[in-house]
């Protein structure tokens, strides 16, 4: 039996009972002869709550002592689950990012992990300990302060982990019992998967499905380490996301499409009155890059013929919409468009699967079922393995639901559960 790195999710760990039920599950593991790893995340909605508290006050927190204060919610955490651990006859040895070694850029809020150097984690797991180790954070390489790593820090400081101690498996438990083919809180009839492609996961995950995120994925992809997502509330198998299938060849031909996948968080801003000419598109999107935003979709409109203006919109997070036009107002003379146009009220639907690029007709499938839905498309970007399109806010979860019955998704067998609530 070899080292397995698990991670639980706020809603795993969200009261006594909870972090107690997590206790046991840990310890069985280590009953089968693992070594364990654990990270976990702040109980609950605790990194809300410090947001919140911190907003009120002040409006504009400064970076490095935000950190320190979100960073609180883990340090409680892992801290209680130790307790609970030794309670059932196991010793346990919390760790902090820094302490476990977790090192990271000096950029507050959002930091990126650049190096895992897990010393003392080898120590405990040496002397027969579980480690437990708060996810979400590490310490600046440059100004050793502690740093957060922003939405889904915990499964990428997971994930990291398991690279630098060669784990065999990285597991990450939350409150559904693995990814499913659309959100199971939206569509009641998806489909739970037993295994997807690292590939096609990254995608569902960029595209907004929130059981893992981007990075986390990115990160497992490269050091190539399997994740198993399960449920910390059922004791049902979960699905394996990995670059291979672990069956092999027993399964030749792989689905044409993994799942759906929608995101609401995102807003458009369209760029009015464009001159149409070399140079132009470049500073629009370098006065966003210099702002540190990042951008998903872009569509350029074709140029008026009498006036040799067009229209750039695209895409982007909504929590840094108000920061990107204000970005682009002092850009406004440099650049030379006449007007700018902000929406929040939009959603995104994402069809998934590797098969598609192989099956003709999949393109028309997709569009039929959102006009069927009385669905309008505002915008649509593809890759190989991915169709995306713009909506209406109010039209996505009907659209979503159209879509996975339109491809065969629906399972004729119980509805999904989402045990905590939250999806996470």
């Amino acid at each position: 039996m070899g080292l397995v790195v698990q991670k639980y999710g706020g809603s795993s760990v969200a009261d006594a009972e909870g972090i107690k039920r997590v206790a046991k599950r840990i310890v069985d593991a280590k009953k089968n002869g693992h070594q364990v790893v654990v990270v976990v995340s702040a109980m609950g909605d605790t990194t809300d709550e410090l947001i919140d508290l911190a907003e009120q006050v002040s409006p504009m927190p400064a970076g490095r002592e935000f950190d320190m204060l979100l960073t609180a919610g883990e340090r409680i955490s892992m801290a209680l689950l130790a307790m609970a651990i030794k309670n059932l006859g196991h010793e346990a040895q919390s760790f902090t990012g820094s302490q476990a070694g977790v090192i990271t850029d000096s950029v507050h809020n959002k930091a990126r992990i650049i190096d895992v150097t897990p010393g003392r984690i080898r120590t405990a797991l040496d002397e027969g300990n579980i480690a437990i180790v708060a996810g979400f954070q590490g310490v600046s390489a440059d100004s050793k302060d502690i740093t957060t790593l922003g939405r889904g820090g915990s499964d990428t400081t997971a994930v990291a982990l398991a690279a630098a101690l060669d784990a065999e498996v990285c597991e990450i438990y939350t409150d559904v019992d693995g990814v499913f083919t659309a959100d199971p809180r939206v569509v009641k009839k998806a489909r739970k998967i037993d295994w997807i492609s690292s590939e096609d996961m990254l995608e569902l995950a960029a595209s907004g499905s929130k059981v893992l995120l981007h990075r986390c994925v990115e990160y497992a992809r490269r050091y190539n380490i399997p994740i198993h997502v399960r449920s910390s509330f059922s004791g049902l198998p979960g699905t394996w996301v990995s670059n291979e299938n672990p069956q092999g060849d027993a399964q030749v031909e792989h689905a044409i499409i993994s799942g759906v996948a929608h995101d609401v968080s995102e807003a458009k801003i369209t760029v009015v009155g464009v001159p149409d000419k070399p140079g132009e598109a470049a500073a629009i999107f370098r006065a966003i890059a210099d702002a540190e935003i990042n951008i998903d979709m872009i569509v350029q409109n074709v140029s008026a013929a009498s006036t040799g203006l067009t229209d750039i919109s695209f895409t982007l997070p909504k929590a840094e919409g108000h920061k990107a036009i204000d970005a682009l107002e002092k850009a406004k003379s440099a650049i030379g468009f006449d007007s700018l146009r902000y929406d929040d009220q939009i959603g995104k639907i994402s069809l998934v699967g590797a098969g598609m690029k192989t099956n003709p007709g999949v393109t028309a499938s997709f569009f039929q079922a959102l006009s069927d839905a009385g669905v309008n498309i505002e915008l649509i970007s593809t890759s190989e393995i991915r169709i995306s399109v713009v909506t209406r806010q109010d039209d996505v979860n009907e659209a979503v639901r159209a879509v996975h019955t339109a491809f065969g998704l629906d399972s004729d067998s119980d509805e999904a559960v989402v045990y905590g609530g939250t999806g996470r």
